[in-house]
């Protein structure tokens, strides 16, 4: 997921950066047996994970400080980053796809103790092994003037000496207070109910949600001034795309980097291809396309890159990313160009504050194309794979952990990715902002 822009003027292409050549990866499991050299106990550099595979599978532990538990979720590899392995000397790395996120970890002798530690879960430990969590894995905390070791004081001031789930859910908010990031969530029950709470909600999304119809009357509205500014625009892939091309102009807009069959996996990709296919075949000799991720929620990074694909001229580093409390090492970010049918022309990418996760990396990926040019608003900010922390006393957290650089070494992870030509997509007191937008973006196109 990554792209939209275009100057009268193509840039010259720059000479494609080196690629390290790695071996290729293989399935962690044949015949139902975990490969040989990976049975034994593991630490992930980074993400605070410790994987034990024995011959029948992975079972996945999390590191916080002094603490320790297995994930309690029912699947043995619930984010799905072990489904894949290669040897690095004396390492390993994982994936979940050939062309996805790649894990490293290194060799334990044994499992550490502390992860057969039967010590009752009470708020106590909770509050701590969250605030050790953020303290180890947050990306960017002195930039942003988080200091854990105070935070992690107020909050269990907050908690008390004998603290209760409502204590527990007030320390932790007093541990997160003020963050503005879409990756951090926490979950828990209190009192029987469960409550969810979100940190980085952009201003348009709670203005739409403190409005009559809430969210989803603005996303209707939204759709709707779509479908009215862009004759003969069609919605397709159970509406997560909408479509089509009036005169010398092409229109793609994606609201999400998954789900497009409602009978398929979340990342099926047969229906995207389709539909893509159809798009782009009639947008071929268009003056220019308009791809719209303003009101993208994110998804798949690995969806994000096979729609960026259709849109590149050759293989290209698009950025980098790399985790918090690792060995340093950046991971590159790469888009090689779709077998399928393919627009190299003139792109015009909309974003906005509620452009957001794999809406980014697909907003990375199609800045580093030269054909492409970004309009609208600055991104949301929050690119970091998110990392997910059920624990043992029900609740669940999640914070991202890693750190993600354009194609030219500037950080964006905190920061979103700036238009190129900056315009309002979704200003206070204009419901037709969005239209406005488009209306600009058509002008500057046929030159007005």
């Amino acid at each position: 997921m990554r792209s939209f822009l275009f100057a009268a003027a193509l840039a010259a292409a720059s000479p494609a950066s080196p690629v390290r050549a790695e071996p290729a990866m293989r399935p962690t499991m044949t015949e139902e047996v975990v490969a040989k050299p990976l049975q034994g106990v593991w630490r992930s550099r980074g993400y605070g994970w410790v994987v034990r595979f024995d011959a029948s599978g992975p079972s996945l532990y999390h590191l916080a400080g002094e603490d320790c538990w297995r994930d309690p979720r029912a699947e043995a590899d619930p984010d799905g980053v072990l489904k894949l392995w290669r040897p690095v000397g004396a390492a390993i790395e994982t994936a979940g796809e050939a062309d996805g996120t790649v894990y490293r970890f290194d060799r334990l002798k044994a499992l550490p103790a502390a992860c057969a530690d039967v010590r009752p879960w009470t708020p106590q430990r909770t509050l701590a092994a969250v605030a050790n969590t953020f303290a180890a894995y947050y990306p960017l905390s002195q930039e942003r003037g988080l200091d854990w070791t105070a935070r992690r004081r107020d909050a269990f001031a907050v908690l008390g000496d004998a603290p209760d789930d409502a204590a527990l859910w007030k320390a932790l908010a007093v541990l997160l207070r003020g963050i503005d990031d879409a990756h951090v969530e926490l979950d828990g029950v209190v009192d029987g109910q469960m409550r969810t709470r979100r940190f980085g909600e952009a201003a348009a999304v709670m203005r739409a949600k403190a409005a009559p119809g809430g969210e989803a009357a603005w996303t209707r509205a939204w759709r709707a001034q779509v479908l009215a500014a862009q004759p003969g625009v069609r919605e397709a892939a159970g509406g997560r795309i909408l479509w089509g091309r009036k005169g010398e102009v092409g229109y793609l807009a994606l609201t999400s980097m998954g789900g497009f069959d409602p009978l398929a996996g979340d990342d099926d990709t047969a229906l995207l291809d389709a539909t893509l296919d159809e798009a782009v075949v009639a947008f071929a000799g268009a003056r220019a396309v308009i791809v719209d991720v303003s009101d993208n929620r994110g998804g798949y990074d690995v969806i994000a890159r096979r729609i960026a694909a259709r849109f590149a001229d050759r293989r290209r580093e698009v950025g980098s990313k790399v985790v918090v409390g690792g060995d340093g090492v950046a991971q590159p970010l790469l888009i090689t160009p779709s077998e399928r049918p393919r627009y190299l022309g003139p792109v015009w990418l909309l974003t906005s504050q509620v452009t957001v996760s794999a809406g980014e990396t697909f907003t990375l990926s199609m800045r580093a194309l030269p054909n492409v040019r970004q309009a609208g608003e600055t991104t949301r900010g929050a690119l970091s794979d998110q990392l997910q922390k059920p624990l043992p006393n029900g609740w669940r957290f999640a914070l991202p952990a890693e750190l993600h650089r354009d194609a030219g070494g500037q950080v964006v992870e905190g920061q979103g990715i700036a238009p190129q030509v900056p315009l309002p997509v979704f200003p206070p007191n204009d419901p037709q902002g969005h239209a406005r937008g488009l209306d600009r973006l058509l002008g500057l196109i046929g030159g007005r």
